[in-house]
């Protein structure tokens, strides 16, 4: 039964909260870089979780590459991911999330990420759950990507509601300081990190039995 007051919105992010992908984009690094003759650092955790791929690759490859030739190496490595997750997606996905989406279908449901368009396509088509948003913006249709606050105060305006009444699901540090800037209610998913700053609510999952009582409590901002 839907457990969502009038007024509010739904906000994901996609890896880490939608589909656990974090094993595969770390594979997908670890073989795109090695084809180009470079490593994956050993302190990889806060350099490719969180973030858009400009600046990952300007971090792996050095500050001296053009826009372009960044943008290259993001496609390429990408579209190992793809290749990895395309078969295995459906075993990937958060437990719980499809149902959850499901019980909520009716309520202002968004999706903003710092991934690819490609990347959302997959999942939200291959996992047949497009239907569910009302609202998708990635990380290229926005000049500055999380921890900055324009892709959920775009998200927000998309579905007609403030930002202090949409809710969002986060799995990483930069996503929880991106929502918290733009003035939402932030959930994190412990897919990530144990333990994230900031947040109103932590669940493991959507078969949190605590989601659903905290939302029940939640009522539009006046």
């Amino acid at each position: 039964m839907p457990c969502l007051a009038e007024g509010l919105a739904l906000v994901f992010d996609l890896d880490g909260v939608i589909v656990d992908s974090n094993a595969m984009h770390v594979l997908a690094w670890r073989q795109y870089l090695e084809s180009c003759g470079l490593g994956l650092p050993a302190d990889y955790h806060p350099l490719i979780f969180g973030r858009r791929n400009d600046d990952i690759v300007s971090d792996l490859y050095g500050h001296g590459l053009s826009g372009a030739a960044a943008a290259a190496h993001g496609a390429a490595k990408e579209a190992v991911y793809r290749e990895l997750m395309r078969p295995a997606l459906s075993e990937h996905l958060v437990p719980g999330v499809r149902a959850f989406l499901e019980r909520h279908r009716g309520a202002p449901i968004g999706l903003a990420s710092n991934a690819e368009r490609a990347n959302i396509d997959l999942v939200l088509d291959s996992a047949g759950l497009r239907a569910y948003f009302r609202a998708v913006i990635d990380g290229h249709e926005v000049m500055r990507p999380k921890p900055d606050p324009e892709i959920y105060l775009g998200i927000a305006a998309s579905l007609s509601v403030a930002p202090a009444n949409c809710i969002v699901f986060e799995d990483s540090h930069t996503g929880v300081a991106a929502a918290r800037a733009a003035g939402a209610r932030v959930v994190g998913v412990q897919t990530t990190h144990a333990e994230l700053a900031g947040v109103d609510l932590s669940i493991r999952d959507f078969h949190a039995p605590e989601l659903g009582q905290w939302l029940r409590a939640q009522q539009p901002s006046v």
